[in-house]
């Protein structure tokens, strides 16, 4: 007779030996996935930024332009999306080398240079941080072009002429030297598990690059114009409310009212920063289109609400300016450029010098796409207004000060330019009357502004616009703060208020 506590054993030892062996076979399993999904990942074009942990996101921090020279290359013939990888893996190494030159680290270099190549760099780092220097600099256009290409596909010799690259040199934290210069450069690149890595650096034919372009003799003389946002959505003009057939009224008031430009602003991360949207654009197609129906012309403001002006976001201004300009120049209603708006005030919160340069490599940047329509830069006051005036087309200062002192400024700033035309960008005054401002301002203080300044306008012969069609019921926060000392009177600049009516002031909008 069988004891049934035997059975019992028999069978728990029958099922602990197939839990084992489902529990290794489970194991076995996924080891084979994980090593399965691990090699699809390396022959898939998987990013090294998500596999090694190398923050590396071209879309939000580099995109130089890059143009490939296609003459065909020595060796196996190269197809789309191996070029593809090798222009991701190289434009990566030349991010990677910048940011650890700035920062005098060594992090991520590894991953996109070969240890020969990296030695070099690591000297130079070296070197760098026992004299206290760093490097910021980034390119801003690369020709690459593939002289060989080895049969099995390991080895690339690479050419890349034309390279322009700005750089500072800083040391002690002093600014020690600042320059924009044109290389060319030969590189061997390996790949190396699955990824193309610089093997071998050489930089020939270095030259400083002249960025003065010829000037635009566009004549401004004419222009009798006027800042335009539709009243109800002020600095907000492209949102989800806008309205062609407001638009299209406003137009009409402004062209009776004998103004025939307008000045509009283009917000840079409200239209896509580096990848501008398709949608922004068709609305500034419509604006434009109606501005030409009625014969106004348009100055547009590029970059609006943006203040960074750092060497690691040039490029992504640069695909943003490129996009909006080289699909407008065209424009019949396009009058000119104006890189930014009142950029001197950001001058001390991002310095001063960085501020230029960055307006100044964007000023040669528009100029190459766009060879017909003069540039000029929206400086807040006289004082900063000579400032690149050899780079611009014409000079743009705004005045909020007393109208009695208007003419002396000009005067001043004209004999400082004098052979530059010279546009009144924007002027105006506040008719708020109320708790923060219960005696300075009024309608009719507003009007006798406006009066007096063109007569000084008309003597002069000065071409201006001022500040703006409509008062406005808000204010946004990024424009001139929170505190209601500062919105409430910014609401009340307009020739019409809020409810459409005409304000005295509307008399003297134009000569």
């Amino acid at each position: 007779m069988v004891n049934s506590n035997e059975i019992k054993v028999h069978t728990n030892k029958k099922t602990l030996r197939l839990v084992l062996m489902f529990s290794y076979i489970l194991v076995i399993s996924i080891i084979i996935f994980l090593i399965s999904s691990l090699y699809s990942y390396f022959n898939t074009g998987a990013e090294r930024s998500n596999l090694l942990h190398t923050e590396v996101k071209k879309a939000d921090q580099y995109l130089p332009k890059i143009t490939w020279k296609k003459d065909g290359n020595e060796g196996r013939e190269m197809n789309l999306q191996t070029l593809k990888n090798v222009e991701n893996d190289y434009l990566d190494a030349w991010y990677i080398k910048q940011l650890a030159y700035r920062t005098n680290s060594r992090q991520g270099i590894d991953d996109y240079f070969t240890e020969s190549a990296r030695k070099n760099i690591f000297n130079f780092i070296d070197y760098n941080k026992k004299e206290n220097t760093t490097i910021e600099s980034t390119t801003l256009e690369h020709n690459p072009n593939i002289l060989f290409f080895s049969e099995d596909g390991q080895l690339i010799v690479l050419e890349d002429k034309g390279v322009v690259q700005y750089k500072k040199v800083i040391k002690n934290n002093q600014l020690l030297a600042e320059i924009t210069e044109k290389s060319d450069y030969k590189m061997v690149l390996l790949s190396e598990d699955g990824f193309w890595r610089i093997r071998h650096i050489v930089k020939e034919n270095i030259i400083e690059l002249d960025k003065v372009v010829p000037p635009n003799y566009t004549n401004v003389s004419g222009i009798k114009g006027i800042n335009y946002y539709p009243q109800a959505t002020p600095w907000k003009m492209f949102s989800d409310k806008f309205d062609c057939t407001i638009i299209e009224k406003d137009f009409e008031i402004i062209k009776n009212a004998n103004l025939n430009t307008i000045r509009i602003f283009i917000p840079y991360e409200e239209f896509g920063k580096a990848k501008v949207k398709e949608e922004k654009l068709k609305k500034l197609e419509q604006v434009l289109d109606l501005a030409e129906e009625v014969n106004i012309k348009v100055i547009v403001t590029l970059f609006d609400f943006y203040g960074n002006y750092d060497i690691t976001d040039w490029t992504l201004n640069h695909r943003h300016a490129e996009t909006i300009v080289s699909t407008f120049k065209n424009h019949k209603a396009l009058l000119a450029w104006d890189i930014k708006n009142e950029p001197n005030l950001d001058f001390e919160s991002r310095g001063k010098q960085q501020v230029i340069a960055w307006l100044d490599h964007l000023i040669t940047l528009v100029k190459s796409i766009d060879k017909n329509h003069p540039i000029t830069i929206g400086w807040s006051n006289t004082e900063s207004a000579t400032i690149l005036k050899d780079k611009v087309d014409f000079i743009s200062f705004h005045y909020y000060d007393n109208y009695k002192n208007f003419e002396a400024s000009y005067n001043k700033l004209k004999e400082e330019v004098p052979k530059k035309g010279i546009v009144l960008g924007e002027f105006g005054t506040s008719s708020y009357s109320g708790l923060w401002k219960p005696i300075r301002n009024s309608k009719k203080k507003q009007a006798t502004y406006h009066k007096e300044m063109q007569k000084t306008l008309t003597l002069k012969n000065i071409p201006f616009l001022s500040w703006t069609l409509y008062d406005f019921d808000k204010v946004p926060k990024e424009v001139v703060g929170g505190l209601p000392w500062r919105t409430q009177p910014q609401k009340r600049f307009g020739f019409i208020d809020s409810k459409g009516n005409i304000k005295p002031s509307f008399k003297h909008i134009s000569k």
